[in-house]
């Protein structure tokens, strides 16, 4: 139990900022005389008992954690979050049932963007507000991870630029902590940017701020069932949209170059440019199909694919349509696309971007072995050597990623959900994508009508794709606990 005191202090910690996050809808709700303030004041004088009573028990117990310490705090955390930040939704108008409430959570803090409510747009501006805050803390969240902790643990992909006597650090600011630092005023100064220009571009103020937040953290909750399907009819709202999204799928550490005189830091960056590229041969691709087999006109087309495929493959899950109903050659595009995800740093989730382009590298030296079995091939990435424990961080991120796939399907098939709703469901519950495939889970509906043994395993699923898997099934390994 000793052992447990640091960790409990900084949970105790991470409830105190929860509940901070509290206040701005507890403020405009008082502005409104909207009955869901007493459901925000009970769930934050819960979680403040909570955090008071963690904090006086450990509040002498100095902060030293170590490896063991930094797995479990990492999974922990998460879950603890999540399951604080649904009690407004207990206690508030939807009343959702406490497996609703923490899935619906879960979703927001993960940046997945599933969700069980129907009737978004009938829920209270607090609400609203607070599902938009949800998804901004959990990108943030994942931002200092990725830059912080997961290096540490030797898995993630920051962990790649962190090679060659971590040069990238040294090369923007020299310990993580600044550089953690850095990326959330940037995070800030990105949010209010999208404010405004949504505001401008005429979404009303709540809306702008609430499309906002999920917008640069790459959540994808919106504040109408329709999703951005209400603006369909808006093509420099979706655009925007568009880059926003894709501003959050970039890595972070980047802004921090370009705004320290590195002009070229982003297109210079590998990822960067296969993340580019790869969406430009989508969206072109699918943009062609759209004019050819349904005679869309040509901008109208493209601005549905590109908003649409840019949501799918940053993982943010915005919907400007129901692109289930585009033809097969769209759905399996869409479906292969779900995996994908934005840049290693970013607020995106999914397997990253880079991961691909090693597992590109690996395949060509492979096939040049096979003709010169005694020949030398270096692998470089962006300008470096890959060394052999990224190499296998990859290969082992990527097997577990689709075996996990593989397990959570099964699993929800053996719970009556048909293959489509099964796999999909799996797939986007990992790669923190959102919608889906098929009519229950897709865009066009959500995942209310599972079965609750059903939402606490896609529930699970979420928290393993956002955590990058192996920090969560290490702590199920016999040999983690033992000392």
């Amino acid at each position: 139990m000793q052992d447990a005191k640091p960790i409990l202090k900084i949970l105790a910690l991470l409830l105190v900022v929860l509940s901070l996050f509290m206040v701005p809808p507890v403020i405009l709700l008082g502005l409104e005389n909207d009955p869901d303030l007493w459901a925000f004041l009970k769930s934050m004088g819960l979680v403040a008992v909570v955090s008071i009573t963690l904090l006086a028990w450990t509040w002498r117990t100095p902060v030293e954690l170590k490896t063991r310490h930094m797995f479990i705090l990492t999974t922990s955390s998460w879950a603890v979050i999540s399951a604080f930040a649904s009690l407004p939704m207990v206690l508030g108008a939807p009343q959702l049932s406490f497996t609703d409430a923490v899935f619906e959570s879960v979703s927001a803090i993960t940046t997945t963007g599933s969700t069980v409510l129907s009737g978004i747009e009938n829920l209270s501006d607090g609400l609203k507000l607070w599902r938009g805050l949800m998804q901004w803390l959990g990108g943030i969240g994942i931002i200092v991870m990725a830059i912080a902790i997961l290096p540490f643990l030797k898995v993630g992909g920051m962990r790649l630029f962190q090679t060659e006597s971590s040069d990238w650090s040294d090369k923007v600011l020299p310990r993580a902590g600044g550089i953690a630092k850095a990326s959330t005023l940037i995070y800030l100064g990105v949010t209010l940017a999208a404010i405004l220009s949504y505001r401008l571009a005429g979404m009303g103020t709540l809306d702008a701020i609430v499309h906002a937040m999920s917008s640069v953290s790459t959540g994808g909750f919106a504040n109408y069932d329709a999703s951005f399907g209400i603006y369909h009819d808006r093509p420099l709202i979706l655009w925007l949209g568009c880059l926003f999204m894709l501003g959050g799928a970039l890595p972070f550490v980047l802004y921090i170059r370009l705004l320290r005189d590195s002009r070229g830091a982003l297109w210079q960056d590998q990822q960067v440019r296969g993340l580019v590229t790869l969406l430009t041969l989508v969206i072109a691709t699918l943009t062609l199909y759209r004019i050819l087999a349904f005679s869309d006109a040509p901008f109208p087309a493209l601005t549905n694919v590109a908003f649409n495929v840019i949501s799918v493959v940053t993982t943010t899950g915005y919907a400007s349509a129901d692109y289930t109903q585009w033809g097969p050659l769209a759905v399996t595009t869409f479906f292969f696309i779900t995996f994908i995800g934005g840049c290693s740093g970013s607020t995106s989730g999914g397997m990253k971007i880079f991961r691909f382009q090693i597992g590109g590298l690996l395949l060509a030296n492979q096939l040049r072995y096979l003709v010169h079995p005694s020949g030398i091939f270096a692998q470089r990435y962006n300008g470096r050597p890959l060394n052999d424990e990224v190499v296998r961080a990859v290969i082992a991120f990527s097997f577990f990623f689709f075996l996990a796939v593989a397990v959570l399907s099964l699993a929800l098939a053996a719970l009556g959900l048909d293959m489509v709703t099964a796999v999909s469901g799996a797939a986007t519950a990992l790669a923190n994508v959102g919608p889906g495939l098929g009519d229950t889970i897709g865009p066009a509906g959500n995942f209310a009508s599972l079965p609750d043994a059903a939402k606490w395993l896609l529930s699970i699923g979420m928290l393993m794709g956002r955590l990058e898997i192996l920090t969560v099934l290490v702590l199920l390994m016999p040999f983690f606990w033992r000392k």
